[in-house]
């Protein structure tokens, strides 16, 4: 199999002159040579195509893979992890991942809570400042937490994400709203446990991997899974796995939140438990970090006994099986594409 691979590169865009936090979400190449590595020990042929726009070139110019395995991030605005999904349907080539349509619904956390909410899944209320920190006068649920609508990586997530008072408030979303060029989201903070949980397959049978605890070391900056905590997660953050009732709760309610979002093959879903131990939905990235030691899903995959290869071809696996096929003697003349899916 042909599987065309598709990334962000830090090094690009820090050649191009952006900041640090701009490329925060993006991958390195050590990511790059372990997927290429596991797509090549399950039997496929990686290709290595770069960013979304020279995927664009490759398909204008006629170029067709059996699969596409795109963890592209996109550079600006909400539905930019949706851009080369949207490449892919409109070439009507194959791919690995949620379509365009999940991917910008969970990028925008508003969005995200309200169609999970809708599915009987809890999420701390909230409020959106659009244009204005002002618009947010009348919130009075404190502590709260500031973050930008539509960010991911913990970016704009610091310690001043927490606010006790409205000043503290007004300031936290105006910081958002200036320095991210987007709108602030604030919901009440949660004082307990945090977890992640790693899904992969579809419909039916999509199954939870694992859930893992997110305990922050004395030295790391408090109460945020921020994203300087992200960065140094070696020194500053230990990872736990997680299976006692609450956490077996977050499991079963993420796994309902992932259904709700319609993710596709797989996902990680963030979840807070209030001081009650009632774990509430944060947000939902079906573009998951894949370095095979620094990333969360790859992370709790292992802690559950599944190692990063067999991370990836679980994850293969299950967008083959939305095109009614697998891996298994898959060889087909370089032409042939892969059947419509659903």
């Amino acid at each position: 199999m042909r599987i065309a691979l598709v990334y962000d590169l830090r090094d690009d865009y820090r050649a191009l002159g952006y900041a640090e936090e701009a490329i925060a979400e993006f991958d390195s190449p050590e990511t790059i040579d372990a997927l290429a590595g596991a797509l090549k020990a399950l039997g496929c042929e990686p290709i290595r195509v770069g960013r979304g726009q020279a995927l664009a070139a490759q398909l204008v110019a006629g170029e067709r893979y059996d699969l596409v395995f795109s963890i592209a991030e996109g550079l600006t605005g909400r539905s930019r992890e949706a851009q080369v999904p949207a490449l892919c349907e409109l070439f009507d080539q194959p791919y690995l991942f949620s379509d365009p349509l999940t991917l910008a619904a969970s990028l925008d956390k508003a969005v995200a809570k309200r169609l999970v909410r809708d599915a009987g899944v809890p999420t701390p209320g909230f409020a959106v400042a659009q244009t204005d920190a002002a618009e947010l006068c009348s919130w009075n649920a404190f502590p709260a937490f500031v973050k930008p609508l539509a960010e991911g990586t913990g970016k704009g997530c610091e310690a001043a994400s927490l606010v006790h008072t409205a000043e503290e408030l007004r300031a936290a979303a105006t910081r958002v709203l200036s320095q991210y060029r987007q709108p602030a989201l604030v919901e009440p903070f949660l004082s307990g446990r945090e977890f992640t949980v790693g899904i992969v397959g579809n419909g039916g049978s999509a199954r939870v991997l694992g859930v893992c605890e997110i305990l922050l070391r004395p030295q790391a900056e408090a109460n945020v899974y921020s994203l300087h905590n992200k960065e140094l997660c070696e020194d500053l953050v230990t990872y736990v796995p997680a299976d006692d009732a609450e956490a077996g709760l977050a499991g079963m309610r993420a796994l309902q939140a992932y259904r709700a979002l319609e993710c596709r093959d797989t996902a990680r879903i963030d979840f807070r438990s209030d001081a009650h131990g009632e774990p509430f939905f944060l947000e939902a990235n079906p573009l998951a970090g894949l370095h095979p030691s620094h990333s969360d899903l790859p992370i709790l995959a292992a802690q559950a006994g599944i190692g990063f290869v067999e991370l990836i071809g679980l994850i293969l696996d299950a967008g083959l099986a939305r095109y009614g096929l697998a891996r298994a003697g898959l060889c087909r003349p370089r032409g042939e594409r892969l059947p419509r899916t659903a």
